[in-house]
């Protein structure tokens, strides 16, 4: 399984993960989910609920991806296959990204 930290604005907001058999799973982190004063990560992804599933990666997150150019850039020099997602947003989005979300890998 591999999974992600992901931070609002530095803060700890929740968990992504990909599991043995391909299921995404985002899950709030307790603390960021029970404060009323932090905002859900995007509209996609409401704190009303606090763990969400899918089978595909999440389009908020696949949104934070390269294209073009800077995708092949990345999946060369990282060696990563350019059908892996989840493998490429955790390696790509921890730093420079556009808005208050970024990815890290555990």
């Amino acid at each position: 399984m591999m999974r992600g930290l992901v931070y609002n604005n530095g803060i700890l907001a929740g968990f992504l993960e990909k599991d043995q058999s391909g299921l995404y799973t985002f899950e709030y982190e307790a603390g960021y989910h029970s404060d009323p004063g932090k905002p859900a990560i995007s509209l996609t992804l409401p704190k009303s609920v606090r763990v969400h599933q899918s089978a595909e990666l999440f389009a908020f997150f696949f949104g934070l991806l390269s294209e073009g150019v800077n995708k092949d850039i990345q999946c060369r020099a990282l060696r990563i296959d350019e059908n892996d997602h989840f493998k490429r947003l955790l390696l790509t989005a921890g730093d420079d990204t556009i808005g208050a979300i970024t990815v890290k890998p555990e």
